[in-house]
């Protein structure tokens, strides 16, 4: 059973989208293209809530 954790070894602020890419098994690069397409999108303050707050809940 795969579990959502943040990536010890392939992250580059809180490894919070390494560990989506993990989880989802997709390249960490579109990953990463994709939160900052959404953070453009929604004037990037949505975003930036959104990823602290995951830094906060997902275990390392």
């Amino acid at each position: 059973m795969k579990r959502l954790r943040r990536s010890s070894t392939d992250r580059k602020i809180a490894g919070v989208c390494g560990g989506l890419a993990e989880y989802f098994e997709v390249d960490p690069t579109i990953v990463r293209l994709v939160v900052v397409a959404v953070a453009l999108v929604t004037a990037v303050i949505p975003m930036l809530v959104g990823y602290l707050l995951s830094w906060m809940i997902i275990p390392r």
